[in-house]
């Protein structure tokens, strides 16, 4: 799938998107992040063509996605902020990973080629404190020497609704800056202390193609398929990486998923020469209890098809495919946890 131009946001409508004219054949409903819209878009077009099932997936940002499942106006919600499993055990619901991505810091900024500029996790959080200004500040310029910088005010973009991107982002900057930690913090929705809003990633990437010497941070396939400019970033190791899957591989590599409840992996700032800095997974989440176990056993098909068989088109479109070990704990935990009110299993 190619994102030739940014889709508009509010509730994106994927199901004008795959929903096909086919008499009584079923439908799954799910909401929430952004970040992994493009590849559920088109996991979901390929679905439909195999079995005949639809996906009308709402992109509404994660906050947006948990608030929907607690509603249980949607069959699944997504997020890439894991819950913490006291969350999850006092809504009833249990979460599984469905893919993993990268965030990337992207620009605006004529004469700077993708992937020119270098920056560091301090620095990026200087930005974002409106600390730092200037593109030719010193901060920036001593990174980047040789790299003509301008002069002009840093106009920063951050995200307006409730996000996991926003929390991936602002946990990374947590974790590398204390003035950061101390003053934002990390979470799905923080006070930002300067800078413009964007509803969704689609948004973000609006607002920094819009408006000239801007930064802002979105999902790696966003940047790719809408050719923005983004940065290099210096990891955990202290080596500057470029984003692509092998640095969100490399990041995701030493994840620990047996042993985290929830399977509530965090892979910000992760150790590895070839770590992106800022990768993370995106997570489903559905109700332990399901009055209607058909059609959470229709959500399952599509997400045990999608493990099986997405896996080339997710590195297509940049993002990461969950390892088989993964899968297999994933479908083990489908096994013991999803139950219909009879203590039937959905799986």
């Amino acid at each position: 799938m190619r994102l030739n131009k940014i889709v508009p946001c509010a509730l994106i409508a994927v199901g004008a998107a795959f929903t096909f004219n086919t008499v009584k054949a079923a439908e799954i409903t799910g909401a929430g992040a952004t970040f992994p819209y493009p590849i559920y878009a088109k996991w979901a077009e390929e679905y439909k063509k195999a079995t005949g099932t639809g996906l009308n997936y709402q992109s509404i940002g994660s906050g947006g996605g948990i608030k929907q499942i607690k509603a249980k106006t949607v069959d699944f919600g997504a997020s890439d902020m894991p819950l913490k499993a006291e969350e999850l055990d006092s809504e009833g619901l249990m979460q599984f990973p469905a893919i993993m991505g990268g965030v990337v810091p992207v620009l605006n900024v004529e004469g700077i080629a993708p992937g020119q500029l270098k920056l560091t996790g301090q620095v990026l959080a200087e930005i974002y404190l409106g600390k730092v200004k200037k593109w030719n500040d010193q901060q920036i310029a001593s990174l980047n020497p040789g790299v003509k910088l301008p002069a002009d005010d840093i106009s920063v973009v951050h995200r307006a609704d409730a996000s996991g991107t926003s929390f991936l982002f602002t946990d990374y900057l947590s974790k590398v800056s204390a003035d950061f930690k101390s003053t934002v913090g990390a979470g799905t929705a923080v006070k930002w202390p300067t800078g413009v809003g964007g509803k969704g990633n689609e948004g973000v990437a609006a607002n920094v193609q819009r408006l000239k010497n801007s930064i802002g941070y979105v999902e790696y396939a966003y940047a790719k398929k809408n050719k923005m400019s983004h940065t290099q970033l210096k990891n955990h190791d202290g080596l500057f990486v470029q984003p692509d899957d092998s640095s969100f591989k490399a990041a995701a590599a030493g994840a620990e998923w047996s042993k985290t409840p929830g399977f509530a992996v965090i892979l910000t700032d992760q150790a590895g020469k070839s770590s992106w800095p800022i990768t993370g997974a995106s997570f489903i989440l559905m109700h332990k209890a399901q009055a209607d176990i058909a059609k959470s056993r229709e959500v399952l098909k599509f997400f045990d098809w999608s493990y099986k068989n997405g896996g080339q088109m997710a590195a297509e479109l940049d993002y990461v495919a969950m390892p088989s070990s993964v899968v297999k704990l994933v479908e083990d935990a489908w096994k013991s946890q999803l139950k219909d009110v009879a203590g039937k299993a959905a799986w």
